[in-house]
């Protein structure tokens, strides 16, 4: 059975997307070419974007996978197992809210932006990427996480606390 990984995913949402927004083709075979450009961060007329109930529930687990963490991460205690065990549910979050969430297709457009620097922050954390240091993969995951908080409506989210 062939694993599908989150960018995978997100490059076939932002084709759909573009598809759905009616984005011109050359959009949907740019992002299939080159890693899917979508639209910038916005806010919807001056409002945040709805959200529906997986994409709450994953976020609120991608973030409760991390936060916690925080602190020895940034005390260097962190290893190489426990940052791949961050990548890992990563992952799968992001494949559930992919597979599940459900916005009107402007908001799903503007989501890919998030879900993007997460996915491109558990590829770090996981050691799908070269890096010298995995960190900075946590670093795109909480950013991709208090952008979620700017520009999605999700009742309570407060911003993720990187203090060092």
């Amino acid at each position: 059975m062939k694993t599908v990984s989150a960018r995978g995913l997100f490059i076939a949402c932002a084709i759909a997307a573009a598809a759905l927004a009616g984005a011109p083709q050359a959009f949907a075979a740019d992002a299939h070419n080159h890693g899917a450009q979508t639209p910038a961060l916005k806010l919807n007329a001056g409002s945040k974007w709805q959200t529906d109930a997986p994409l709450r529930e994953g976020m609120l687990k991608i973030r409760a996978n991390v936060e916690p963490k925080l602190p020895a991460i940034h005390g260097g205690r962190f290893t190489t197992a426990q940052y791949e065990a961050m990548g890992k549910v990563v992952d799968e979050q992001l494949a559930y809210i992919v597979g599940n969430c459900k916005l009107a297709p402007e908001a799903d457009a503007v989501l890919h932006n998030v879900i993007a620097e997460l996915s491109g922050g558990a590829e770090v954390v996981a050691g799908k990427q070269p890096v010298d240091d995995r960190s900075k993969g946590v670093v795109h995951i909480v950013n991709a996480l208090n952008s979620y908080g700017q520009y999605f409506d999700h009742p309570g989210w407060k911003p993720v606390n990187a203090g060092h």
